[in-house]
């Protein structure tokens, strides 16, 4: 069953040439997919479209076998969709880490007592126990990057969209990242421009360039 479904997109950004004309993408219930390209060629802007924060001018966008067009459309998106932005400091806001893993359960009106057992939860699976009091714009490249990994995973997504997720990361945290991402049970998408790790959590890799989708390996 496809989960996410994108039919001759086309979008361009005002003022600019367009970045797509014909795009054609979908990701399947299950599927670890892997994206390398050039530079420029749209790899981030494929991840916000799928989550409506960049609205296409023409194709479809589907997303758990629904058509998503207007912003009320992506409301269940986002809920169901977690997106890791490419800097870490785009997303995060709240002062301590564990305000920011708590801000998206809050939103669902998840109580404050299961709230805790989450923070603790995905700490934990991102190796940042013990983080909850530290502050947030404090912390390492790294450790920014493992907590908004965290806050992601806090909401419960059924698709992770990740954008150069390996960025600011030393061998260690990189490391923990491969282990929690092979430890999920979830369908994600990873822009990356690294291939070793691309090949060390991803079950297909695909190049991205021209709007085309060849695999790799």
């Amino acid at each position: 069953m496809e989960a996410i479904c994108l039919k001759q997109v086309k979008f361009a950004y005002p003022g600019r040439s367009p970045v797509f004309t014909n795009l054609n993408f979908s990701l399947k219930i299950g599927e670890k997919i892997g994206i390398m390209g050039p530079n420029g060629v749209g790899k981030t802007t494929l991840l916000q479209i799928i989550v409506g924060l960049l609205k296409p001018q023409a194709g479809e966008v589907r997303v758990f076998g629904r058509s998503r067009k207007d912003e009320r459309d992506f409301y269940e998106v986002r809920r169901r969709v977690g997106l890791l932005f490419q800097d870490p400091d785009d997303q995060l806001f709240c002062p301590t880490v564990e305000e920011e893993v708590a801000f998206g359960p809050l939103n669902l009106g998840i109580s404050r007592d299961k709230i805790k057992g989450i923070i603790k939860r995905v700490l934990s699976l991102v190796g940042l126990s013990g983080f909850e009091e530290r502050v947030t714009y404090k912390l390492s490249g790294g450790e920014k990057r493992l907590v908004a990994l965290a806050a992601v995973l806090a909401m419960n997504p059924e698709i992770l969209l990740l954008d150069e997720p390996t960025g600011d990361l030393d061998r260690k945290n990189l490391n923990r990242l491969i282990r929690v991402l092979n430890q999920l049970n979830l369908s994600y998408i990873i822009v990356s421009h690294d291939e070793k790790f691309l090949k060390s959590v991803a079950s297909s890799i695909y190049w991205f360039e021209d709007e085309k989708f060849s695999p790799l390996g």
